[in-house]
């Protein structure tokens, strides 16, 4: 009795239906991959694996604050592409490491900071006025360094690589530790605060919101600033990575990013997700991702596979809110 008490009470958990959906998905797609190649349990594969997970997993979490208020965030890939060569660039100029990436940070946030104002002061379309900064920001990617990707950022930097992509903590890699502690912080800030009841309000009903005395604008203007704080550290993972800065890096972020948030049941209409969700959508994005390239299908094939799925899951979610199959049903 007590164990059916907390799985009903776990299932009245919002978005859980969903996110136990799509688990039992994984789990599937894990068995598949591991009969065609047992390689894929392999311990150095799992690692690997984990590692390619972190940072659409990070990226994910930005997403996902940004679409449970109903809006989206299509600059997220090129502010990885603008902390990648913002950092690097600093670096290999003689800056220290650990300032290089402060500055970073700022430069990021700062990008967040406007998302947000266009988007809620200025009553902007979130689809135009992020679009618009994703490009301003892939711009300063390619102008900070005069249009080159950068030199290698030397042994200068390996107390930063290490810290952020190559070093292990007990055993595991730091990269990995780095999206859970993000994870853990965002989680708790998402279900156990005043903030995370905003964010929600926001995306179920913006004028209901109002009336409540939510402020939308700093509400809206905080989910940017969180995906921009996402993207930076994503942008720090892919430099401490590669050892440079890459002009292209993040490119088709933004649509990892929403494929990791509506795969794991964040709505696109918003007031609807939880984060846990975000974790079991970006492990079914790294696991067809690493077993697709295990089975020797070409990155064409994996794109469209990703592509289909998000198509049909936020098809899924409109369904389901809006109950369109029933007003077909009955129009007929």
């Amino acid at each position: 009795m007590k164990i059916t008490k907390r799985f009903r009470k776990i299932l009245a958990v919002r978005g859980m239906g969903q996110v136990l959906t799509v688990t039992g998905g994984l789990i599937i797609l894990c068995i598949v991959f591991g009969l065609l190649n047992p390689t894929f349990f392999s311990g150095r594969n799992i690692g690997n694996l984990l590692r390619q997970i972190a940072p659409i997993l990070l990226i994910g979490i930005g997403q996902s604050y940004v679409l449970i208020t109903g809006n989206i965030d299509l600059s997220i890939g090129s502010v990885v592409g603008m902390s990648c060569m913002i950092s690097a660039t600093l670096m290999t100029k003689g800056v220290s490491p650990w300032i290089a990436v402060l500055i970073t940070m700022i430069a990021c946030l700062a990008v967040g900071f406007v998302n947000g104002h266009l988007v809620a002061t200025c009553k902007l379309p979130p689809f135009i006025a992020t679009l618009g900064t994703m490009t301003i920001a892939r711009g300063i990617a390619q102008i900070v360094n005069g249009n080159y990707n950068t030199d290698s950022i030397g042994e200068g930097a390996k107390s930063f690589r290490d810290f952020f992509y190559y070093g292990k903590t007990f055993g595991i890699y730091n990269t990995i530790l780095i999206a859970v502690a993000v994870w853990l912080i965002f989680n708790f800030i998402l279900s156990k605060t005043r903030t995370g009841r905003h964010v929600y309000a926001v995306g179920s009903n913006v004028d209901a919101a109002k009336l409540s005395g939510v402020s939308v604008v700093g509400t809206t203007v905080k989910v940017y600033l969180v995906s921009a704080f996402c993207a930076f550290i994503v942008g720090i993972i892919t430099c401490a990575t590669s050892g440079m800065g890459t002009m292209d890096a993040g490119n088709m972020y933004e649509m990892y990013a929403v494929a990791a948030s509506v795969i794991g049941g964040v709505s696109t209409l918003g007031g609807q997700g939880i984060l846990l969700g975000t974790v079991v959508g970006a492990s079914i994005w790294g696991v067809l991702q690493n077993g697709l390239q295990f089975a020797g299908a070409p990155v064409a094939i994996r794109n469209i596979v990703i592509g289909i799925i998000v198509v049909v899951s936020v098809l899924l979610d409109v369904i389901v809110r809006t109950g369109k199959p029933k007003k077909w049903m009955k129009s007929k």
